[in-house]
């Protein structure tokens, strides 16, 4: 089962009669590539797999901003803007900026305006500033100071300004 490859060694007269078997199975594999690239419907699929959530550490402190399509898990302390589809604060953690995404769940400290599409304040959240929503659960426990707003798109950044016309 574990034996050295014959072609690996030429130099054996009696080895050459069983080199053959080896490129028998070598040949198959050559074909193979033309039935894949006639069927497109698995290259495709490998692109829409879904990259796991970029974890921010606890001993991480970042000041700026970030942004991103993907999913974030922070743990540790940002002092910036955030904007990414799944955004998790977790328990220990704290940003200190606008929070902007399609998904949000608290469970750290936030200290600025939250707008997401949905938003999930958990018993351990502690949250200073608004929260512009389309829908919003806070857990019992949770500490919540500031002003609560539902409007259909949070996302979009002018919409969120229209009702504090006085900024």
């Amino acid at each position: 089962m574990f034996s050295k490859s014959k072609i690996n060694e030429p130099t054996k007269s009696d080895d050459k009669a069983s080199s053959p078997a080896p490129k028998a199975p070598t040949a198959p594999a050559t074909p193979s590539p033309n039935p894949v690239s006639g069927s497109s419907t698995p290259a495709p699929a490998a692109p829409k797999a879904k990259p796991p959530a970029s974890a921010l550490s606890t001993d991480l402190t970042i000041t700026g901003n970030l942004k991103t399509t993907g999913d974030i898990q922070i743990e540790g302390t940002i002092e910036g803007d955030i904007r990414a589809h799944l955004l998790t604060v977790g328990d220990g953690a704290t940003v200190k900026g606008e929070i902007v995404a399609d998904d949000v769940v608290v469970n750290g400290r936030v200290v600025g305006r939250v707008r997401g599409l949905k938003v999930r304040l958990t018993s351990s959240a502690r949250v200073e500033g608004d929260i512009i929503h389309k829908t919003i659960a806070i857990e019992s426990g949770a500490h919540f100071e500031g002003s609560v707003q539902r409007q259909e798109d949070p996302l979009n950044a002018s919409s969120a300004k229209k009702p504090g016309s006085t900024d």
